[in-house]
This record gives structure tokens, sequence and C-alpha cells, in this order.
């Protein structure tokens, strides 16, 4: 590339528009930063302009606006160059500068469009839940059964209207959920005598959200859920979603308190309208909007997950082995109770999901580390505990029979033991250098249907089998 005197002009000097001027001025400033490190070539800069460009223009492309989608392009190059990394680091400050829910530019109107399009879905979903909560009074079975189904379906929407996925699959997915809600509802489920549900019907309640939440999972890679990195990313923005929906809460359960507190003084009775109006708006606002945060602030929320995933590692391996020598010395396994072993399934589940987001939240072509040990360790004490757990199932189930929660945990377990036990193979793989870590990855990834198979079991086939009990 040249200028008009003939020159050779560099990478730094490319004539871009005047509203990524900015960029461009940011692009200089890391340009001269590198070139002051003597070690580097100029060709060698060169290319890892070209690849910063190209990282700026992906992130672009996906949303993020020219500094926040820079910032990060930076961030990432940190992975490659230790020089740009201390760049990263000394400007990461302003990173979180970029967390503002809207743009402020009047001329970009897409971020505050996509809003517009996330509350009105909220309040949707609220319209639609408030109705179905009038419409079951002194029946809140029925509200627990149909919840899900009054939520999840506008969420869906949001990434159907995002990721403009085909009528085809959307088509389909629509079929399964309605076929789902018909399963959960038409079933003659055994009620007790307080209306609380029978087993088979717990059962179906409990598992039909996990068989949804995959669902939706094929939505957000915008149908193409075959692919590896896809469905990394669902596993990711499940992450980050939590993480978005604990603050969330915290700061509505705070603002919350704090006006019932001041109107009590007042003498404001604030209960009814918070359980009659704000409660049924409030929930799937929430999800809504903290989805909507992770979208718009991609890869913000990727900073926090290294630190909560190392800080929640080694206190969970303690757990599990505390648990471990518990179990191995508290007598027979028939005497293990069965809301302890229902709570070790639990465990074991919360296990699986910090293992997965460690996964998703790691530098995939950094060499094996200290951290990754420990995950091979994790993985290795919740193996253990999950052997005893079956062991304990197996045992009560030879002595007292088949039942449809004994038959649910086992089937739990059993799906447990082969992700876990496949991916503390590959671990230990990666940590003696036989393997790369996208093996991991795409083994965590590729296991994710099996979860919903067996759900989708659980809800519509365990109520036939043991006779709706």
């Amino acid at each position: 590339m040249s200028d008009q005197n003939g020159n050779d002009a560099g990478p730094a000097q490319r004539t871009e528009p005047a509203e990524h001027v900015v960029l461009e001025e940011q692009i200089d400033l890391w340009r001269g930063y590198v070139q002051r490190r003597r070690a580097i070539s100029a060709a060698d800069v060169d290319e890892m302009e070209d690849h910063l460009r190209g990282q700026v223009s992906d992130l672009t492309a996906g949303g993020l606006e020219d500094e926040e989608a820079f910032l990060v392009a930076v961030k990432r190059m940190g992975n490659l160059d230790e020089v740009s990394r201390e760049f990263a680091r000394e400007h990461s400050d302003r990173l979180w500068k970029q967390l503002v829910l809207v743009p402020e530019e009047p001329g970009d109107s897409g971020r505050w469009r996509e809003l517009a399009v996330v509350l009105a879905l909220a309040v949707g979903a609220g319209i639609v839940l408030k109705v179905l909560l009038a419409a079951t009074v002194g029946n809140e079975l029925v509200l627990v059964r149909n919840g899900v189904f009054a939520v999840l379906p506008f969420l869906a929407g949001y990434f159907v209207w995002k990721r403009h996925v085909s009528w085809r699959v959307s088509a389909v997915l629509l079929a399964i959920t309605t076929a789902l809600a018909l399963v959960v509802n038409l079933y003659p489920f055994e009620s007790g005598p307080y209306q609380e549900p029978g087993m088979t019907e717990f059962l179906a309640i409990t598992h039909t959200p996990v068989v949804l939440w995959l669902l939706l999972g094929v939505v957000y890679a915008g149908g193409a859920w075959r692919s590896s990195a896809r469905r990394m990313d669902f596993v990711r923005f499940t992450g980050e979603l939590i993480i978005y929906l604990a603050l969330v809460a915290l700061g509505g359960g705070l603002l919350i308190g704090l006006t019932v507190g001041t109107l009590s003084l007042v003498g404001v009775d604030f209960e009814p309208f918070f359980a009659d109006w704000l409660l049924p708006f409030c929930l799937p606002g929430a999800l809504l909007v903290s989805a909507w945060l992770v979208e718009a602030k991609k890869n913000v929320v990727e900073n926090i997950a290294p630190v909560l995933t190392r800080v929640f590692t080694p206190l969970t391996i303690v757990m599990l082995v505390a648990m471990f020598v518990v179990l191995l010395v508290n007598g027979p396994l028939t005497d293990v109770d069965r809301e302890l072993l229902i709570l070790m399934d639990a465990i074991l589940v919360l296990v699986l999901f910090l293992l997965l987001y460690s996964i998703s939240a790691r530098d995939p072509h950094a060499p094996p580390g200290i951290f990754d040990w420990l995950q091979l360790v994790l993985v290795g004490a919740a193996l253990a505990v999950d052997a005893v757990a079956l062991t304990a199932m197996l045992t009560r189930i030879a002595e007292f029979g088949f039942t449809a929660n004994k038959v649910a945990a086992l089937g739990l377990n059993l799906v447990l033991l082969v992700h876990l036990a496949w991916a503390a193979w590959l671990a230990t793989g990666f940590v003696r250098g036989q393997r790369t870590f996208g093996a991991i990855e795409r083994w965590q990834t590729a296991y994710l249907p099996v979860y919903a198979v067996w759900a989708t079991i659980v809800v519509v086939a365990f109520g036939p089998i043991f006779a709706f009990a």
C-alpha cells in the first residue's frame, strides 16, 4: 500500500471512515507501544496489527462499539504476546467504562431498538404469568407446572429475533415445547392430600426446565447446534447469565426491602401489590434483562469468570473430599438418608456447572498449568463421591426395590459418571501434553444433549412406567 508520493504506508496509516477515527487513534497508540519493544521486528508488528484488526472486525460485527471491541481484542491478543498482555493490563481500567446500557451517540439506534424489544418481551411474559397466576388461584400446583412455559418462550423469542433463526427450526422447537406442555398438563398424575405433587409429577416438573433450557441453546446458537463453538458459547452465556441474575436479584431485593420498610413505617401494606403485580413482572423481567446484558456486554464478564473458578475450585475440592470421607466412615451405605443422596446429586451437578464454566473461560491456547491440575483433582474427587452415591443407590434399590425417584437419581448418576470419567481421561492427557485443550472443550459440549435426552425420558416416560404415582 503506497501514499501519493509513492512511499509505503504501514497498517497504521490506513484510511478509515470518519466514524472510525477514534479506533484508528487507539490502534496507532497500541502500535507505537509495541514498536518501542526492540525484540519485535516491524514485520511482526504488522502481522500482530492485522490480527488485532481482524479481532476488532469480528467483535464490531457482533454488535460491540469500536472502543469496546478494541479493548476486548487487545486483551485477547494478550493470550498470544506478552507485550500486548502488558499493554492490556495497563489499559484494562478503561474497559469498565464500557459498562453503559445504551450508546451515547444519537445516530446509533440499534441498542435502543434491542432494549425496546427485550422490555416488550419482558412485559409480555409478565402479562402471561399474571394471567396464569389469576387463573390458578387455589391451585398453585398448576402454576408451578406451567410457570416455565410462561417465561422461557419469550426469552427464546428474543434470540429468534436477534439470531434470525429460520422458521423451520423455530417451528420444530415450538412443537417440542407444546408437546412437553401437553404431557405435563394432561398426564393423570396422582397428587397428595394437600395438592403436593406425586413423585412422577415432581420429577416431570423439575426435569422440564432442563429440556427447555437446552432447547433454548439451539435458538441461542442460531440453529447451528452441531457447532462445538456455538455450544460452548451457550455454556458461557449460561454462566454469565447466572452472574447477572445474581447481581440483579441482589439489587432488586435490596430496593424492594427498602421500599417495604419505608411504606410500613407510614402504615401502607406493600405486600398485596408485590405479590399480585410486582413479582409476576419482576421475575421474567430480571431474566430477559440479564440475558440482554450478557449479549450487550459480551466478554466483559469473562474477566470475572477466571477469578470465580479459581476461587471456588479448591473450595469445592475440600467439600468433596470431606463428603467422601464422611460417607465412608458413617456406617453401611444402606443407612444413607435419601435426602442426603438427593443433596449429593445436586452437589455433583454444581461441580459439573463449575467445570463447564471454568473450561468456557479458559484460554484454549495456553499451556497446562497448576489450575488444570486442580481441575483434574476436582473431577477425580467428584468421581469418587459419585461412585459412593451410585453404590448407595444400587444398595437401596436392591433392598427396597425400584421407585421413580430412585431410578431418576440412578440415571442422573450414571450420566454424570460417564461425563466426568471421560472428562478426567481427557484432562489427564492434556496436563501430560498428550492432547490439546480443544478435545476437552468438544467433549463437554458434545455430551450436553445426553442430559436433554435423559430429562425428556423422565418427563415423558416415567409417568406411564410408574403408573403416575
